[in-house]
């Protein structure tokens, strides 16, 4: 009877575990960026806490998008001696053999120092080193706020890094050692592609041949925050915007956004990687990164996604 109970425990157990997936690992973490490095899944979050206390990053890595390993403080302000706090938003790219690992810090305004930085190491899970011991960008141009930085790499091999708070979005092209920014054909270094209602958060991923730009709106602290996207013939724009596909479920979670898109080697299948507010939650600080399934209609629209607890269901190879 006792051997009976203890198995029956442990399915029950064992099948919860199973089905609830999101969040994807414990602990308050923001603005995931997702990546597939060398067959890992990679997500490099914003540790969510108080300003003064996002003094470092952790990264988080997975075979299958189920089972995570926490890689802990893989850079802080004792690598980066202009950063204070309020380290955000990660985006990550590998490049010639080496990964690099740009970041916004100090919440900064006109005047003062901070804005978005760039770290390098030799392995995914670093330890990552500051690159140019100062900003790349640290003014406010456009109206701007230099953070929420997303890299892109064209098939062109270009890269481009989208970027901007405050309701203003820029592009700006990259050296490929990512030490400078490059001109424009027009000689500009800067240029603002912000859509309409956009807030902070950029992403761009391709599909098919199109460039599907995508953003937050709405209050980050709040629970109308959402994530909407255009579609474009080049990496410039411009970006009409289509419509909202992730936002709050009062079943599920409130403030749902700032997200990445992953998508598996080999196969057409997409996840969008985010950060949302459980239920009952009201702290600007507690949110938490899920896993949910992308998906198109025939004419290659995003169909919004439904929150889920159950995440990724089975594990991916």
């Amino acid at each position: 009877m006792k051997q009976s109970y203890i198995l029956s425990l442990f399915l029950f157990l064992s099948l919860k575990a199973f089905s609830q997936q999101n969040p994807v690992f414990p602990g308050y973490y923001a603005d995931p960026e997702a990546i597939v490095y060398n067959n890992t899944y990679w997500i490099f979050p914003t540790y969510s806490a108080p300003y003064n206390q996002q003094v470092k990053f952790d990264a988080f890595s997975s075979k299958d998008l189920v089972n995570w390993t926490k890689h802990s403080n893989i850079l802080d302000t004792a690598e980066v001696k202009w950063a204070k706090r309020a380290m955000w938003a990660p985006s990550v790219i590998e490049n010639n053999g080496k990964y690099y690992f740009f970041f916004a810090a100090n919440d900064v305004h006109q005047g003062e120092v901070g804005g978005i930085g760039v770290a390098v190491a030799d392995k995914p899970e670093g330890p990552y080193k500051d690159l140019l011991g100062k900003p790349l960008i640290s003014d406010i141009v456009n109206g701007a706020q230099p953070i929420d930085q997303f890299v892109f790499k064209d098939k062109d091999r270009t890269f481009y890094m989208y970027y901007g708070g405050w309701r203003h979005c820029n592009v700006v092209k990259l050296s490929s050692d990512f030490t400078r920014l490059l001109p424009f054909e027009d000689g500009s270094y800067y240029k603002e592609i912000t859509p309409q209602s956009y807030v902070e958060g950029p992403f761009m991923f391709m599909k098919d041949g199109k460039y599907y730009f995508m953003w937050s709106e709405g209050g980050w602290t709040g629970p109308d925050y959402k994530v909407a996207y255009a579609i474009a013939d080049n990496p410039l724009g411009p970006f009409e915007r289509i419509g909202t596909i992730l936002e709050q479920d009062p079943q599920i979670a409130t403030g749902a956004g700032h997200h990445s898109v992953i998508k598996i080697p080999n196969e057409d299948k997409y996840f969008i990687v985010y950060h949302r507010r459980p239920l009952g939650k009201k702290e600007a600080h507690e949110r938490v990164t899920c896993i949910d399934e992308l998906k198109f209609d025939k004419d290659g629209k995003i169909i919004p996604v439904k929150m889920t607890f159950s995440g990724v269901q089975h594990p991916l190879k």
